[in-house]
């Protein structure tokens, strides 16, 4: 009897012993975090180029984890706008690019991809400008529109940043649906004579302050590269 009480002490006493090695191996196995380049386009684009003959353009979006928490981002599209204000209308037409930093605010659980995005980026767009007719007061109480024979204002560019916002979710497989609202304010940019730049491709429009908003919805698609 006394040499099974000792077996049974025995065994109790390396118990913690055993439960501490056990401990040590679990917390040997650890989740490496997918890193690649996720590409996608922005879909509200194209949706409205479809049903309005006013506007036309495409963006292309694109982000590479650098890091746990950031990513290099970037956008690049094209615009063709054609603008009714109340005494002229007017087109505008070029591309753009925009190159920032993200930042995932959201802690996601083991496995999880998602994104709160908090961003900034810098955008820099070449474009034309065309007025194409505008109303000429003659009568105070019936204006006339007329035709404009002004030129092409060639050769305009602008520099703004932009504060980012938004979520980016993975619904299927490697596949992100992601949208973002954008605070924009505006550094500097060449304008015509005797017009005022009040659309720019990529900054969207231009308000009084020279400050303005924009917004994409995308659909994107994760390459992996490595584990880390």
């Amino acid at each position: 009897m006394s040499r099974y009480i000792i077996s049974l002490f025995v065994l109790l006493a390396s118990s913690p012993l055993w439960a501490q090695l056990g401990k040590e191996a679990k917390d040997t196995v650890t989740y490496k975090d997918r890193y690649g380049i996720r590409v996608g386009i922005d879909v509200v684009r194209p949706v409205v180029s479809a049903f309005s003959d006013d506007s036309n353009g495409f963006e292309i979006v694109g982000d590479y984890r650098v890091s746990k928490r950031f990513y290099i981002a970037t956008e690049l599209g094209y615009r063709d706008q054609t603008t009714q204000e109340d005494f002229f209308n007017f087109s505008t037409k070029g591309e753009y690019v925009k190159l920032g930093v993200d930042y995932n605010a959201y802690k996601n659980w083991i496995g999880m991809e998602n994104m709160i995005v908090v961003g900034l980026r810098y955008g820099f767009s070449t474009f034309n400008q065309q007025v194409n007719d505008y109303l000429v007061n003659t009568d105070p109480f019936v204006p006339n529109r007329i035709e404009s024979d002004l030129e092409t204002f060639d050769g305009l560019s602008a520099h703004w940043l932009e504060f980012v916002i938004g979520l980016k979710v993975e619904v299927l497989h490697n596949i992100f649906l992601g949208v973002s609202f954008r605070g924009n304010t505006m550094l500097s940019s060449t304008q015509p004579d005797n017009f005022k730049n009040l659309y720019v491709p990529g900054f969207e429009r231009v308000f009084v302050n020279n400050n303005g908003f924009s917004f994409n919805y995308t659909v994107s698609y994760l390459i992996p590269l490595y584990r880390k």
